[in-house]
This record gives structure tokens, sequence and C-alpha cells, in this order.
């Protein structure tokens, strides 16, 4: 701390605390959609803090810390608020324990990656990031509202944020963006595949943002599962 501290990489996590801290504002004002976007705006700056800190060689101890911090305002009790406020207020105590639970299980998630940092967690991540999970609470949030349907004591909502919840402290494998060398040449298809998902993007983000993070969700649980069952039929066949 004496010799001071990294500005860029530190600023930008602020702002990614700061749209947390927006989200939070935005509904109590009953602002939800807003809300939701504001956490989707703080995983980008959660992204490009840390890919300026990789790419600057400013990496320290104080900005993991403060990224840390940041996230579980921004990822923990930010879309927590959301959605108990949004969805999950007429379960009465079930509804705020679900909601205390994933601001729990995020913070209980932040701690494991800070300790796993550089070891297990170089390439892929131990249990679901809380920015996707962050993400998972806003993409409902913003699809239901463009279909215009209500979430008042929507049973899948409660399912949804107890499932992201646990899959935080769980112990399977998720992909990371760090898996990805953008170093290396790719076929020229997967350039037109990202112009074809910012096109559909642009023109239905809502429905996007809702079809990629369940995507996410639903492709993490499967790999597992089926890794799961092939090493178990390895390991009879092994006997």
């Amino acid at each position: 701390m004496r010799k001071g501290i990294f500005l860029l990489p530190s600023t930008i996590t602020l702002g990614g605390m700061f749209a947390g801290f927006f989200s939070i504002v935005s509904v109590l004002k009953g602002n939800f959609p807003t809300a939701s976007w504001a956490i989707i705006v703080a995983g980008l700056f959660d992204t490009m803090d840390g890919w300026v800190a990789r790419h600057t060689n400013t990496t320290t101890r104080f900005g993991i810390e403060l990224d840390s911090l940041s996230d579980v305002i921004a990822f923990g009790a930010a879309p927590a608020i959301l959605l108990y406020n949004w969805a999950l207020a007429p379960f009465g105590r079930v509804g705020w324990g679900v909601a205390f639970l994933f601001v729990a299980c995020g913070a209980l998630r932040l701690a494991r990656y800070n300790i796993q940092m550089g070891s297990a967690e170089k390439k892929s991540f131990t249990g679901m990031p809380i920015p996707a999970a962050a993400a998972v609470a806003a993409a409902m949030v913003v699809f239901y509202g463009k279909m215009g349907w209500n979430a008042h004591k929507s049973a899948f909502v409660l399912i949804v944020a107890i499932l992201v919840s646990l899959l935080m402290v769980s112990t399977l494998r998720f992909h990371s963006f760090k898996e990805i060398n953008i170093r290396e040449r790719r076929p020229f298809w997967i350039l037109v595949g990202i112009v074809v998902a910012i096109a559909v993007f642009v023109t239905h983000p809502e429905a996007t943002l809702f079809v990629f993070t369940m995507l996410y969700l639903a492709v993490g649980i499967a790999e597992n599962a089926w890794g799961f069952l092939t090493r178990k039929k390895e390991k009879a066949e092994g006997k």
C-alpha cells in the first residue's frame, strides 16, 4: 500500500460497484427493468477490470479484495434484493430466506474463489460464477417484463433462485472466458456467428439474454452430469 495502487483497474471495479448500487436504488423505486440492466452493466465492468489488470500486469491483492467487495454488492445483494421485491416477497419467510441464500452463497463463492485463484480456477470455474448467477436473475426479470408475464409468487423464479444459489457453492465445473485464447486463429464461421449473435441481441435483447443465461446454466449442469456418468462407467469397467 505504501507504493500506491493502480488506478485504472480499481476505477473500473468501482464502476461495477456503482452499477450494483444503482440497481438497488432502482429496485427501491420499483424500476425492475432498469435494475436488471444495471446488473448486466456491472457484469461488463467486472469482465473489463479483470482483463485490464491481467493484460497491463497490474493485478494486486488490493485489486482482488476490492473486486470481491464490489461483486458482493453488484452480484450478491443487488440481484437478491431485485428477486425479493420482484417475485419472492409474496412467499413470506421463504422468500426472504431464499434471497438471503443467494447473497450468502455468493459471498461464500467469492471467498472460495480468492483462495483457489491461480490454482484450481486457472481456466474453468469451480461452481457457478456469481456474475453468471446474477445475470440469470436479471435475465428473468427483463424477459418476464418483455413477455408481459406476472412473476407474483412465481414457483419457477423461486426454484431457479435456489438452484443458482446452490450451484455457486457446488464443485461443478463451469466454463470461463479465460479458456478462450484471442491470439489463436479461428474458423471464419465463428466470426459470422458472432455477427449473427450481435444482430439478434440488438433486435431482441431481453429474449437473447434470457436464452443465453439459461443455456449457460443448462449446459453447465449437463456437462457435469455427463462427466459424472462417464467417470462412473469407466470406474465400473476398470473393476
